[in-house]
């Protein structure tokens, strides 16, 4: 194996390295928003194939998710959603377990939740429910709902 080849394979594997650790330090984040997502694509009791294209819309276009793949983004949706199906209570406890580790990341905080609200709205109709629980998730990350209109 000539130098060249050995580098390119060491940069490579450097690279590799740096995409697993930022999907490792991102994947709160990821569950956090699919947490959400789920909360407010379920808040009607039905999600739209709208509210599903603006989340991964919104994955593809954010730097800090845009590390992990679809199926991985997709995977971590299904679960909330799944648990929310099965136990209504228990799944929700479990959305905004993963919603309050952002709490200490006010810029992440904010995001997130114009995120929901942009998902929540994506079918046009921002709901009274969609509305209620997007003000929870602000009030469980330390937000004032005001400041979101909500």
């Amino acid at each position: 194996m000539s130098f060249d080849n050995f580098l390119s394979q060491l940069k490579t594997k450097a690279n590799e390295l740096k995409t697993e650790a930022l999907k490792f330090k991102n994947k709160d984040f990821l569950n956090a928003a699919m947490a959400g997502s789920a909360l407010i694509a379920m808040a009607d009791g039905s999600i739209s194939s709208e509210e599903k294209q603006k989340m991964i819309k919104f994955i593809e276009n954010n730097d800090a998710l845009s590390i992990f793949t679809i199926s991985d983004v997709i995977k971590a949706f299904q679960e909330f959603v799944g648990q929310l199906e099965f136990d209504k209570d228990i799944g929700e406890a479990k959305a905004y377990q993963a919603i309050g580790k952002m709490k200490s990341n006010t810029e992440a905080s904010r995001l997130l939740v114009r995120m929901i609200i942009a998902i929540a709205a994506s079918d046009g109709n921002f709901d009274s429910q969609e509305r209620n629980i997007a003000g929870k998730i602000a009030k469980e990350l330390g937000l004032q709902p005001s400041e979101f209109e909500l």
